[in-house]
C-alpha cells in the first residue's frame, strides 16, 4: 500500500558542446558523492575522472580526479570501453576494468611510492564483464577467453574457471508444477484429465532473441557466497544461460532452458530470486530465477509494441540494497518497480532524454532508496522514501483512503467501507500516462495524479450510500514558461495545486494539517523525531507511524504498536508491557502503519506479504469510550462496550458521580430492555477504570467531568472491592456495594415505568451482591395478586434464567407465597412428584404451623422458633431450642414470663456445662438460686473468689469449706498466682505463715511484712521474709545471668547470618552449614536463570504448578508442611530458619526482662529494708548490665534492610507481580521470608534506688 516517493532529484547536464560523454558512473559511500567517469571515445580514447560531491548544485561543481589516454590494446576494438567503474571508500581507490583488459587502479591519495594511476593487470582476451562482491573482497571476471577469473582485492587468482558446454550437465530440472494449472484440484470429475505435472506442455529449446547483443552480465548475491553469470553458450545450438558459481569458483547449478532470454541479470540481494529479462513477440517480461536454477515466476513490463522495438531493446535491472526496488533501465527512461503479494508494481518512472540510448542505474551501497541515472548528457540523483498516500484521518472524513500508484492504473480503496487486500482495490481508475505522485483532499471526494507533464483531476465519494467511484474531471498542462522551485495550477474553485519543477511530487495548496505545533520525522535510520514547543522526543527503532489529532502512533522493530498522548504536558513513550499497558501491543512480526480511522477506532496494518490486517487497538476504543462518557453519549459508549468486549464496567468506573448523576439519562438513551440487561448483569466491584482500563492520560488525583468531582467510587479501594473490612458487618459492606448504589438508583428511576420496564427492574434486584432474590419474588408476588397473567409469566421466565431455580423455589417458600412457589418450580426441572406433595402438605397446614414447616425446612431455625412461641407450644419450643441449640433466642421470648424463663435457663444453664464453658454456665445456675452447681462451674473454671462466696450460701461445712480453699490455693500456687494463694490461706485457712511465703515467691515482701507486723508476730521477719528475700536474690541474679549468656552467644550468630546473606543470599537459602538438614523438603534448590533473575530471594522456591492436584499429592504437601512448621520452630543452627529464629528469640528475652523488671524493683526495696545492701548492689548490677547489652543490641537485631513482601504475598522484593504463596513445605518458607519485619520491641525504664551506687 506504500508508494515511492521522491525526496530530492538533482539534475545535471553537460553542455551540448562537451567533447566528452559520461560512460560510466559509481557512488562513493563514505560522503554520498558521486564518481563520473568521461570517455573513452572514437575520437577521443582519454579517461577522466571526476567526483561530483553530494551537495553539488551544478556539473560544474564536479572536481577532477586523474585523466589520462587508454587507447585499446586490442585490434579488434576501434576504442576500449570501461566495463566496471568501482570505488573503495576507506583507501579512496576507484578501480576500473576496462574491455581491452586493463585493469587501472586511480589513487586519490597515494602514499609515497605510489603511482597516482597505476595498471595492476592486463587480460591479452580482453574482459567482456566484471562485478565485485558486495563485501569489496573478490573480483569476478569474464574473459574472451571463455573463462572466468576469481580474484582477491589484490587481484591475486582465487580460481580459473574454463566455461564449455558440458556445465550444462550440473542441473537436471525436474519441475514438480506448483502453482499450475495442472496441480491445482477441480473436483472429483476432473481427476481422470490430470496429468503428470512433471511433464511440461511446452519445452523450451532457449531460442534467442531477435534483439540480443551477446552480453555477458554478472551479479553475486547480497551475502557475497554466490555469484550468478548470464552468458550465451558456445555450443550449437546457441542459447542463453545463467550459471551460478560459489566465492571458491565451484558450479553450482545452471538455469533451466529458456526462450528469448536476454543478458539482463540482477540477483536480489535477499538471495530469494535471480532476475532475467525474456522476450516475447507482443511482450516483455521480468523472469525470475531461484538458485538452483528453475523458474519462479514473472512480470510484464507493460510496453507497447513501438516501445519494443525502440527504447525496449537494450534493458539493465538491478536491485536496490534492500531488495524492495528493482529498477529496470530502458533506452531512455528507468522505471522502480515494487512488490507485494506477489504482485509488481510500477511505482515511478524517470524519463532523461528523448533519444534511445543506454542508461546507467547505480544504486547507494548502503542507503537503500538513494540512486543515479546518467546517459552520455544526463546525470539524476535522487533519492526515495516508501509512503502511504491517505486520505484525511479527521472524523468525519476518515473513511480510511487509500490511493496505491500502479502505472497508469491508480487503486483506491476506502477501507473503512471495505477492506480489500492488495494487489486488488475497491477503485481501480486508468489513468492517461504513468503516475509519479497522488494527493487527496481533506474531505476525500478528489484526487489529484501528478504524470510528467500533466495531472489528472479525480472525482469521487466512497463515504455515499451507494458510493461514487473515481471519474476523470479534468487533465490540464503543466505551464511551460514557468521557472522556479515550483509550478502552480490554479482550479476553478479558486484552489491551487503545487509540484516541484521537476514534477515528482504534488500537494494541495493550503492543506490542513492536524498538529501545526508539532514535527515528526523518520530517519533512515529509524529514529522517530518528535519536536513540540517545549520537548523533543527521540524514539529509536521506528518502522512507521502516523499521528491523528490526539495520539501519535507508531510501531518498532519488536513488533509493538504504541500511542503516545499527544494533549498530554509531557509526552510519554510508553513501557514494552502490552499485557498491562493500553497504550502498547503487539503487533505480527514486520507490520507497518497504513492508516487510521478514529472514528472507527480502527488502525490497518500491512504485513511483509502485503496482506491488510484491521485491528482495534484498546487505546483507541477506549479513548472514544471515554470521550463519550464525557459528552455524556452514553448509547454510544455502551454500543462501543459491546461491539469491542469492553467490560461495562467502565460506563460508571471513569466517572462514577456523573454517572450516577445520569443514571435517568442512561435509560433514556440506551432504551431498549436487553442493553439495560446486559449492562447491569456486567456489574462487578472492580474498579475497572484503575485496573484493566487504567487511564494512561488522566492524572492519579480526582478530575472534574461536567462540574462534578470523579475519583475512586465508594467502597472500591485500589481498584478492588474492599469487601468486608475487618470489623466491618455484612449490612455495611452491602450499602458500600458499588453494585448495589447502581441497582437501588437503576430501581428508583424505573419504578416510575414498571409496566414497560419489568424485565429491567427484575435485573436490577438480582443482579445485587447478594442478589436480592426476595425482593424479585415479592414484586412476582404482586404481579400475581394484580392478575396480570402475561407480565407475571414474562417475569417469572426472567427471573428464572437469571438466578438458580432451586434457590428461588426456597426463596418463595421463604416469602410463604405457595403459588409463586409452584410458578417457579414449573420452570425448574424439578419432578412434580417431589414438590406437589410438598406443597400440598404446606396448604393444608395452619398459617402459623405452615410458617413454622417452611422456616424450619429452610433452616431458618430461630425465625421457626417465633412461630412456636405465637402457637404457645411451649413444650415444643422446649425441645426444639435444644435440638437446634436456640436458648439465648428462646430466653429472649420469654424474658417476661419469670417461670418459663427459669426453665430455660436452667437448660442453657446445663447446655453451658455440656460444652466446658463453665464461667458462664455458673453465672446461669447462680441466676436461677443453684448455689451448689455454680459453686462447682466456678471451681472448675478456677474463679475463686466466686466459687468460695457460692459456697458459703450452699451452705457447705467449715471442714468442706476448709478442703474447698486448701484445693483453690494449691491449683492457684501452681499457676503462679501467688498473692490470690496468700488470700486464701490467710482468709480461709488462718494460715500466716503460708501466706507470708505465698506472698515472698510473688515477689510482694511489703505486703508480707505488712500482715507479720499486723498480726504482732515480728519473729516471722527472720525465719520467713528474709529467707525469702535470700532465696528470690539468688534466683533473680541466676536467672539474669543466663540471659546475660544468651545474648553473647544469639547476637554474634546473627550478625553472622546476615553478614553471609548479604554476600552470597543463594548459599544463605540453601542452608550450606547444616547439610541437607537445613534444605526444606521436595523443593529444588538447584540454580537457574529462572532463579536467579528476579528479584527476590524466594522465587527459586516458588515454582508452584498451576494444575490440580491429585489426593496423595494433597497428602504429601500437607505431610510436608507440619515437617516444615516443626523444623521453623526449632529453628535448627545452619538452616534459612535460624535468622528469624534468633530475632523472635531476642525479643522473647526483652519481654521477659521487661516482667521481672518490677520484680527487681521490689527485691531491691526489701533486700534494703532487711539491711542486705551487698545483695541487692548485686542484683542492681546484674540487672543493670543485662539491659545495658539489650539496649546496644536493639538497633542491631531487629533492623532489617531487605524490603519484604506484602502480607497479601501478590507484589515481591521488586515489586513482582504474580507471586503467589505455594503449598505444603514450600508455603512454610514461603511465611519465613515474607513474614513483616519484627518490631522493636520497647525496654521499660525502672527508676534506680538513689540509696545504691
Amino acid at each position: 500500500m506504500r508508494n515511492l516517493l521522491n525526496t530530492s532529484h538533482a539534475k545535471f547536464k553537460l553542455s551540448d558542446h562537451a567533447n566528452t560523454a559520461i560512460t560510466a558512473t559509481t557512488w562513493d559511500a563514505s560522503d554520498d558523492s558521486l564518481i563520473l567517469a568521461f570517455g573513452p571515445a572514437k575520437d577521443n580514447p582519454a579517461i577522466t575522472l571526476k567526483r561530483l560531491p553530494g551537495d553539488a548544485q551544478v556539473i560544474e561543481d564536479a572536481h577532477s580526479i586523474a585523466s589520462w589516454d587508454a587507447p585499446s590494446p586490442n585490434p579488434e576494438l576501434e576504442f576500449d570501453t570501461i566495463v566496471d567503474l568501482h570505488c573503495f571508500p576507506d583507501t579512496k581507490t576507484i578501480v576500473l576494468i576496462l574491455q581491452g583488459g586493463d585493469i587501472v587502479v586511480v589513487r586519490e591519495e597515494a602514499q609515497p611510492g605510489e603511482d597516482l594511476i597505476e595498471i595492476a593487470g592486463s587480460i591479452d582476451a580482453g574482459i567482456r564483464a566484471a562485478a565485485w562482491n558486495p563485501g569489496d573482497e573478490v573480483l569476478v571476471i569474464y574473459s574472451g577467453a571463455e573463462t572466468l577469473l576469481f580474484m582477491t582485492r589484490d587481484f591475486d587468482s582465487i580460481s580459473n574457471v574454463t566455461l564449455s558446454s558440458e556445465d550444462l550437465q550440473v542441473s537436471n530440472h525436474v519441475s514438480v508444477g506448483w502453482g499450475k494449472k495442472e496441480t491445482q484440484f477441480k473436483g472429483r470429475g476432473a481427476a481422470k484429465a490430470l496429468r503428470d505435472p512433471t511433464v511440461p506442455e511446452h519445452v523450451d529449446e532457449g531460442t534467442l532473441s531477435a534483439l540480443d547483443d551477446g552480453k555477458v552480465t554478472i551479479s553475486w548475491r547480497g551475502d557475497a557466497q554466490y555469484v550468478a553469470v548470464n552468458s550465451i553458450l558456445p555450443a550449437e545450438p546457441k542459447r542463453r544461460a545463467i550459471r551460478v558459481y560459489s566465492r571458491e569458483g565451484s558450479l553450482e547449478s545452471m538455469s533451466e532452458t529458456v526462450n528469448q532470454l536476454e543478458g539482463a541479470l540482477s540477483w536480489k540481494p535477499s538471495g530469494q530470486l535471480i532476475a532475467g529479462v525474456q522476450r516475447h513477440d507482443d511482450k516483455i517480461d521480468v523472469v525470475f530465477f531461484e538458485r538452483n536454477g528453475l523458474r519462479h515466476g514473472e512480470f510484464g513490463l507493460r510496453l507497447t509494441a513501438e516501445e519494443m522495438a525502440t527504447t525496449g531493446s537494450n534493458i539493465v535491472l538491478s536491485w536496490n540494497a534492500d531488495s524492495t526496488v528493482l529498477a529496470v533501465s530502458f533506452g531512455d527512461r528507468v522505471q522502480l518497480w515494487t512488490m507485494g503479494n506477489y504482485h509488481y508494481y510500477l511505482k515511478q518512472e524517470i524519463i532523461l532524454s528523448d533519444r534511445s540510448g543506454s542508461i546507467g542505474t547505480a544504486w547507494h551501497p548502503e542507503k537503500p532508496l538513494h540512486l543515479t541515472c546518467s546517459d552520455a548528457h544526463d546525470i539524476r540523483r535522487l533519492s526515495y522514501r516508501l509512503e502511504v498516500t491517505r486520505g484525511s484521518v479527521l472524523p468525519p472524513n476518515d473513511i480510511g483512503l487509500v490511493a496505491v500508484i500502479d502505472g497508469k492504473k491508480l487503486k483506491v480503496t476506502p477501507l473503512r467501507t471495505a477492506n480489500v487486500p492488495p494487489p486488488m482495490a475497491f477503485d481501480e481508475v486508468d489513468l492517461p500516462d504513468n503516475a509519479l505522485d497522488v494527493a487527496i483532499s481533506e474531505d476525500g471526494t478528489e484526487l489529484i495524479v501528478l504524470h510528467h507533464s500533466s495531472v489528472s483531476l479525480l472525482q469521487c465519494d466512497y463515504s455515499a450510500r451507494p458510493p461514487k467511484m473515481a471519474t476523470m474531471h479534468a487533465s490540464p498542462k503543466w505551464p511551460e514558461h514557468m521557472e522556479g522551485s515550483s509550478r502552480k495550477i490554479v482550479l476553478q474553485d479558486g484552489r491551487a495545486l503545487y509540484a516541484r519543477t521537476d514534477h515528482d511530487r504534488i500537494c494541495y495548496e493550503n492543506t490542513d494539517r492536524l498538529d501545526g505545533k508539532n514535527s515528526y520525522q523518520l530517519t533512515a535510520g529509524g529514529v522517530l523525531q518528535v519536536q513540540t514547543d517545549s520537548q523533543t522526543l527521540r524514539i529509536p527503532k521506528c518502522t512507521s507511524f502516523i499521528f491523528t489529532a490526539s495520539h501519535l502512533i507508531y510501531t518498532t522493530s519488536q513488533h509493538l504498536l504504541k500511542f503516545i498522548h499527544l494533549h498530554a504536558a509531557n509526552l510519554g513513550i510508553p513501557p514494552d508491557e502490552p499485557e498491562k499497558d493500553e497504550r502498547c501491543r503487539s503487533i505480527e512480526r514486520g507490520a507497518k502503519i497504513v492508516t487510521v480511522m478514529p472514528g472507527a477506532y480502527s488502525l490497518v496494518l500491512q504485513m511483509p506479504r502485503g496482506n491488510l490486517e484491521t485491528i482495534f487497538p484498546r487505546a483507541l476504543v477506549l479513548a472514544g469510550i471515554r470521550e463519550s462518557i464525557r459528552d455524556r453519549n452514553y448509547k454510544k459508549a455502551s454500543m462501543v462496550c459491546r461491539a469491542h468486549r469492553v467490560d461495562m464496567n467502565i460506563l460508571h468506573d471513569y466517572a462514577p458521580q456523573q454517572f450516577m448523576h445520569d443514571v435517568d439519562l442512561f435509560i433514556k438513551q440506551v432504551k431498549k430492555v436487553e442493553f439495560i440487561d446486559l449492562f447491569l448483569s456486567s456489574l462487578s466491584e472492580e474498579n475497572v477504570s484503575v485496573t484493566m482500563y487504567r487511564d494512561t492520560l488522566a492524572p492519579t488525583e480526582d478530575v472534574t467531568i461536567n462540574g462534578l468531582t470523579n475519583g475512586t467510587s465508594d467502597g472500591v479501594v485500589n481498584g478492588v472491592s474492599s469487601g468486608m473490612a475487618e470489623g466491618q458487618t455484612q449490612e455495611v459492606a452491602m450499602t458500600n456495594s458499588k453494585i448495589n448504589k447502581i441497582c437501588d438508583a437503576f430501581l428508583q428511576i424505573l419504578s416510575s415505568t414498571k409496566e414497560s420496564r419489568l424485565q429491567n427492574i427484575v435485573t436490577a434486584h438480582v443482579c445485587k451482591n447478594p442478589p436480592d432474590l426476595e425482593a424479585g419474588v415479592r414484586l412476582i408476588s404482586g404481579l400475581r395478586k394484580e392478575g396480570d397473567q402475561e407480565r407475571l409469566d414474562q417475569a417469572v421466565e426472567h427471573i428464572c434464567f437469571l438466578a438458580d431455580v432451586n434457590q428461588l423455589y426456597d426463596t418463595a417458600l421463604g416469602v410463604y407465597d405457595l403459588d409463586v412457589a409452584l410458578l417457579i418450580a414449573q420452570q425448574s426441572q424439578k419432578d412434580p412428584r417431589e414438590y406437589l406433595p410438598h406443597l400440598q402438605e404446606l396448604h393444608d397446614m395452619q398459617p402459623l404451623r405452615r410458617k413454622f414447616k417452611v422456616d424450619d425446612d429452610l433452616k431458618r431455625y430461630q425465625k421457626a422458633l417465633t412461630h412456636l412461641h405465637a402457637l404457645e407450644a411451649f413444650d415444643e419450643l422446649q425441645s426444639y431450642a435444644m435440638k437446634h441449640e436456640l436458648y439465648a433466642a428462646a430466653i429472649d421470648l420469654y424474658r417476661y414470663d419469670n417461670s418459663r424463663l427459669m426453665q430455660l435457663m436452667r437448660l442453657y444453664a446445663d447446655h453451658l456445662n455440656s460444652r466446658n464453658r463453665f464461667k458462664e454456665a455458673g453465672i446461669a445456675h447462680e441466676y436461677v438460686g443453684d448455689h451448689a452447681a455454680a459453686h462447682e462451674a466456678y471451681r472448675a473454671v478456677g474463679t475463686w473468689q466466686e466459687c468460695l462466696a457460692n459456697a458459703a450460701l450452699v451452705p457447705l461445712s467449715a471442714d468442706e469449706l476448709s478442703a474447698l480453699a486448701q484445693d483453690l490455693s494449691a491449683s492457684l500456687e501452681e499457676s503462679k498466682e501467688f498473692t490470690s494463694a496468700a488470700a486464701i490461706h490467710l482468709d480461709y485457712l488462718n494460715d500466716l505463715d503460708a501466706s507470708a511465703r505465698l506472698l515472698c515467691k510473688g515477689y510482694q515482701f511489703a505486703e508480707a511484712a505488712r500482715q507479720v507486723t499486723l498480726r504482732k508476730k515480728p519473729e516471722l521477719l527472720k525465719t520467713i521474709i528474709d529467707a525469702g528475700l535470700v532465696e528470690a536474690s539468688a534466683s533473680m541474679t541466676e536467672l539474669l545471668a543466663e540471659m546475660k549468656q544468651q545474648l553473647a552467644a544469639q547476637v554474634p550468630r546473627l550478625r553472622e547470618l546476615r553478614e553471609k546473606k548479604a554476600d552470597n543470599p543463594m548459599a544463605f537459602l540453601d542452608g550450606e552449614e547444616g547439610g541437607d538438614g537445613g534444605i526444606p523438603d521436595n523443593l529444588s534448590l538447584a540454580p537457574t536463570d529462572a532463579s536467579t533473575s528476579a528479584g527476590t530471594f524466594m522465587t527459586r522456591y516458588t515454582n508452584r504448578s498451576t494444575g490440580t492436584l491429585a489426593t496423595n499429592a494433597t497428602r504429601k504437601t500437607s505431610k510436608n508442611k507440619r515437617r516444615e512448621e516443626r523444623k521453623r520452630a526449632r529453628g535448627k543452627k545452619g538452616t534459612v530458619y535460624e535468622e528469624e529464629y534468633l530475632v523472635n528469640s531476642i525479643a522473647r528475652l526483652v519481654q521477659r526482662l521487661n516482667d521481672v523488671g518490677e520484680d527487681v524493683t521490689r527485691l531491691i526495696e526489701g533486700l534494703m529494708r532487711r539491711s542486705m545492701r551487698e545483695r541487692a548492689i548485686a542484683v542492681q548490677a546484674a540487672f543493670d548490665e543485662v539491659t545495658a547489652v539489650v539496649r546496644m543490641s536493639m538497633g542491631e537485631v531487629f533492623s532489617n534492610p531487605e524490603q519484604v513482601v506484602e502480607q497479601n504475598g501478590d507484589v515481591g522484593q521488586n515489586g513482582e507481580e504474580g507471586m503467589t504463596r505455594p503449598l505444603g513445605g514450600q508455603g512454610v518458607l514461603w511465611d519465613a521470608l515474607t513474614s513483616q519485619k519484627q518490631e522493636t520491641p520497647t525496654l521499660k525504664i525502672f527508676e534506680k534506688l538513689s540509696l545504691l551506687p
